[in-house]
């Protein structure tokens, strides 16, 4: 046991140096990689391209998609963007392996990781998976136009996330719908533009 534990830590500590080592490579090429997680059924892909479609004018934006019979590590993740070719991509963005478990165990070099939990999945998955909301900078509530038929309570979710993560932007949305996604993308639109800034200013200075 105590052998197991010692490899798990030597790979955890490995990968969290790569993954420092891609987001210094994202900084050269100004290239915003947001890490995007969620369970199966939970709306990533129609949230994803309602995103693109509200983005597209704007930002140049490249999309990666995770296996999902595999957790995604930082080398996984430097490979992507190797294919991808990320000096002409403002935005890039990781829809990451379907399970609120193996995602969150890996940084993936990811500026940012957001996540998905809808309606149906139920309130309390906060305590069913901390690991998850502790990681995470943004968490969007999908499905709330199902809100009425579910035994969802929106406020008590919050407060669960909240004291797992203080610093949590919960935004509610319903990706069917667009309700609550203009906030969503704006929130994206300003980190996006910020981390670019912030390279621009480091290459002045």
């Amino acid at each position: 046991m105590y052998k197991v534990y010692e490899i798990k830590q030597r790979v955890f500590a490995d990968n969290d140096l790569e993954a420092d080592k891609v987001r210094t490579e994202l900084k050269k090429d100004k290239t915003f990689l947001l890490n995007l997680m969620s369970s199966p059924g939970a709306g990533k892909t129609t949230t994803l391209t309602k995103t693109i479609d509200a983005m597209k004018h704007d930002f140049r934006i490249g999309v990666m998609e995770a296996d999902i019979d595999s957790a995604v590590d930082a080398d996984m993740t430097r490979q992507g963007l190797l294919e991808l070719d990320t000096s002409d991509v403002d935005l890039a963005i990781l829809e990451n392996v379907g399970n609120l478990v193996c995602p969150a165990e890996f940084d993936t070099g990811a500026v940012k990781n957001a996540m998905i939990l809808s309606v149906p999945e139920g309130d309390d998955k906060p305590l069913k998976y901390p690991l998850m909301f502790q990681v995470c900078q943004c968490l969007l509530i999908n499905k709330i136009d199902v809100l009425p038929y579910f035994d969802f309570d929106l406020e008590e979710c919050k407060k669960r996330v909240l004291k797992l993560n203080p610093d949590m932007k919960i935004i509610p949305i319903s990706a069917r719908t667009g309700e609550g996604m203009d906030e969503w993308i704006d929130w994206l639109k300003e980190e996006t533009s910020s981390w670019n800034e912030s390279n621009e200013k480091g290459v002045k200075e």
